[in-house]
């Protein structure tokens, strides 16, 4: 597996390793122990960043069409009003140190929420571990949080499952980790779809497309793992949606968005037939405007696996596209650098 060069933290073996990584972590969360009580809740939070906002991000794709309580997700320092006692918090942060994610925990402990940590340690364990609440510990070995997907979603799918709202996770996960190794042994070798995608991007712009559920949170997926790994730019779109407005953008400037645009269509087999027919006329109106118009369709049995399937694919698509340029898709010298400036800045307002 050495297609990728460089590759200082080995995030090609990271990536490749996903279907043992949910196999891994789902079975470890049928034991913890101590989980809060699902009588009277109204709702559940998912409270995360970056990679860790993922899990909540999946949770709310896959679990809308069943679970009977509202997902709302919380990507800041500040919670909605309604948290309190009879809400489920899910606090996922692998690094256990997000400042955001801290202080919006901190805040929910003392609304008297009913906690779930997910992490891999630091002040966030601590936090969990002083008010009792039960801590889902995140694979230790994972090189960057975003390459820790599935070991911080499966936590969240179990965990509902174990407590009565979410049926089906169990075979669920199992079908998916199966698609996932079929995916993974497709593409392991530096061939397949995901060199043939990353060939075709060449050097342009993506902007990728999904539909709203379990396509959308694929083509953020593939945005920002293009952005961390390749370090390129990229953005995402949602169906149906982009036919209510961003499809009015491509209307001039053509010259321009031929050359430096491309657009990825991300399909599952979950869409409404009105979704259908939208994705099947964004190449017929705005196909001319940019470079070429590429659909990648989600293999694998439920909604989780064509999701899973879908984001494994997009992770594959950024290392080719980091191979091609000579970038090391590890590091995250600027992320680290801002955090850096915040920590320093926050000392001197406190000092």
């Amino acid at each position: 597996m050495s297609w990728i060069s460089p590759d200082s933290v080995d995030m090609l073996g990271a990536t490749a390793g996903l279907p043992e990584q949910l196999e891994t972590s789902a079975s470890a969360a049928v034991d913890v122990t101590g989980l809060p009580s699902p009588e009277g809740l109204d709702a559940i939070a998912v409270l995360g960043m970056g990679g860790s906002g993922v899990a909540g991000e999946i949770l709310q794709a896959v679990g809308k069409d069943q679970l009977r309580l509202p997902i709302v997700l919380v990507g800041d320092y500040s919670l909605p009003a309604f948290v309190g006692p009879s809400t489920l918090v899910f606090a996922v942060s692998f690094s256990g140190e997000t400042e955001e994610t801290l202080e919006a925990t901190e805040a929910a402990l003392g609304r008297g929420a009913r906690l779930i940590a997910v992490t891999g340690g630091g002040s966030l364990e601590e936090l969990a571990v002083a008010s009792g609440a039960p801590v889902f510990a995140t694979l230790k070995g994972i090189p960057q949080p975003r390459a820790g997907v599935a070991t911080m979603a499966a936590p969240l799918l179990v965990a509902l499952e174990r407590l009565g709202l979410l049926a089906g996770i169990t075979p669920a996960i199992d079908a998916t980790v199966d698609q996932l190794k079929r995916c993974r042994d497709s593409l392991v070798g530096g061939g397949g779809t995901a060199l043939e995608i990353a060939q075709r991007l060449d050097r342009t712009i993506p902007l990728m497309q999904g539909a709203s559920g379990i396509g959308a949170v694929a083509a953020r997926r593939w945005k920002t793992q293009l952005n961390e790994n390749a370090k390129t730019p990229a953005f995402f779109a949602t169906q149906p949606e982009w036919c209510h407005n961003e499809i009015c953008g491509f209307g001039q400037n053509g010259d321009v968005t031929r050359q430096v645009m491309t657009i990825v269509t991300l399909r599952s087999d979950f869409e409404h037939p009105q979704v259908e027919r939208r994705f099947s006329l964004v190449k017929e109106f705005v196909g001319e405007a940019v470079a070429s118009v590429i659909e990648v369709r989600a293999d694998g049995s439920g909604p989780l696996a064509q999701l899973f399937d879908l984001m494994m694919i997009g992770d594959f698509v950024s290392l080719h596209v980091a191979s091609r340029e000579g970038i090391d898709p590890g590091p995250i010298p600027v992320l680290v650098e801002v955090k850096r400036r915040l920590a320093a800045s926050g000392q001197q307002a406190s000092g």
